[in-house]
């Protein structure tokens, strides 16, 4: 019987090995990726945060440094929608990681199973020989010889055995570490979900208190938002709508490049006032805008659903970029301008269309709520409202006297 110790010693081993298998580790329901697109979904998610947490620090500096308060708040508001982005690409990446972290596992637990199968079955092999009883071992047929030898074949064995489930136990402690893994991305995603609830919680305060401020103001925009619905009542469809808009600001934009008034000489004995004179008593024109459109940023992060130029099912070329941001993303105006509409426009749901300097429009569609109204002045980065809460679809078009260009030609 003194072979029998070392033949269980070798069981044990074995029969750790099979037990030791994890019962899931996935604490919340998770859509998973393909490990291609979970891993270029992380890449995009880790990027698009590092630019957020960038843009949020510059504008809360900017904010610091402002005297007046609108335009502080105003900057402050931008730098929260900043932050609420970097928190939903850090979510993003979470769980990319952890789809990442659970394709590894499905891998290695197939490859565990097929490996595991053959040590099965010899495991229980040597348990059935190293619990049978030596007097019944003694009435099969073939001498006690026979016996003695066959347990020293399975003792010299044994180093044969522990040296073969070496590398399946190295096996099963990268396991344990991919479930350490999917831990950690489990722990960063709600982290990344508390922090994204505060600083909501924190930019409606700062919304509450800009709509506070700029009361005083409202019987205009009220005015200005009137003209705008008329305006989508009267446009045929959205390039209509558009068109009409960017006719609007053309002819805003002459108004106000209008000489002013001439001044009554000081001196009327002085004659007739010369050319020269008299342009410069004229109020100054404002000079040309830059053909460029500074600060462009998308206004919300997801993966690129449709992108420009890119031919659609109706045979048509996309004139927009299409985005497929998280559910209630955050959206933000891509650039500094004047909101010229913002409300529900039919078949496109809540759309908002921003006039930037030097015939520059830009057009969101896609929104769930809208927080900004029309006639508000906003800065690159400012809240807009939010996507959909079901499958939402952003798209961004960027005009140039009333041509559409591809967005991703002026991000800054």
């Amino acid at each position: 019987m003194r072979h029998a110790a070392p033949i269980c010693v070798s069981i044990g081993i074995a029969g750790a090995l099979i037990v030791a298998v994890p019962q899931g580790w996935a604490q919340r329901e998770v859509a998973l990726l393909e490990p291609a697109e979970a891993q270029a979904e992380l890449e995009r998610a880790t990027r698009e945060s590092q630019q957020a947490e960038a843009r949020a620090a510059r504008l809360a500096s900017e904010a610091s440094e402002a005297e007046e308060e609108a335009e502080k708040t105003a900057r402050e508001a931008a730098s929260v929608a900043a932050q609420i982005q970097a928190s939903e690409a850090d979510i993003a990446a979470a769980l990319a990681r952890y789809s990442l972290a659970q394709s590894a596992s499905a891998a290695l637990s197939a490859r565990l199973a097929e490996r595991q199968q053959p040590l099965v079955r010899l495991t229980g092999a040597l348990q059935t020989t190293a619990r049978r009883p030596l007097a019944l071992s003694a009435l099969q047929p073939g001498s006690l010889k026979d016996v003695v030898y066959v347990r020293a074949v399975l003792e010299s064995a044994v180093p044969e055995i522990r040296q073969r489930t070496a590398a399946l136990r190295s096996e099963l402690e990268q396991r344990r570490n991919l479930e350490r893994r999917a831990e950690r991305a489990l722990a960063n995603l709600r982290a990344s979900e508390e922090q994204l609830q505060v600083r909501r919680a924190e930019l409606a305060k700062l919304e509450t208190r800009q709509r506070l401020a700029s009361r005083e103001a409202r019987g205009v925009a009220a005015r200005e938002a009137e003209r705008a619905l008329a305006l989508a009542e009267e446009a045929r469809d959205l390039d209509g709508l558009i068109d009409k808009i960017d006719e609007a600001a053309t002819l805003r934009r002459e108004l106000a490049a209008l000489s002013g008034p001439i001044l009554r000489p000081a001196d009327i004995s002085a004659g007739p006032v010369s050319a020269s004179d008299r342009s410069a008593m004229a109020t100054p024109s404002p000079s040309p805008s830059s053909t460029r459109l500074s600060g462009f940023q998308l206004p919300v992060q997801g993966r690129t659903v449709t992108g420009f130029g890119e031919l659609r099912e109706s045979g048509m070329r996309s004139t927009s970029l299409e985005l497929g941001p998280a559910r209630g993303a955050q959206v933000v105006a891509p650039a500094t301008g004047r909101i010229a509409f913002a409300g529900p426009y039919r078949g496109f749901g809540r759309i908002v269309i921003i006039e930037h300097e030097g015939g520059w429009t830009s057009l969101v569609t896609g929104l769930d709520r809208i927080e900004a109204e029309v006639g508000d002045a906003v800065i690159a980065g400012a809240p807009l409202g939010v996507a959909g809460s079901d499958a939402p679809l952003v798209t961004i078009e960027l005009r140039r006297n009333g041509e559409p260009v591809n967005p991703l030609n002026f991000l800054g």
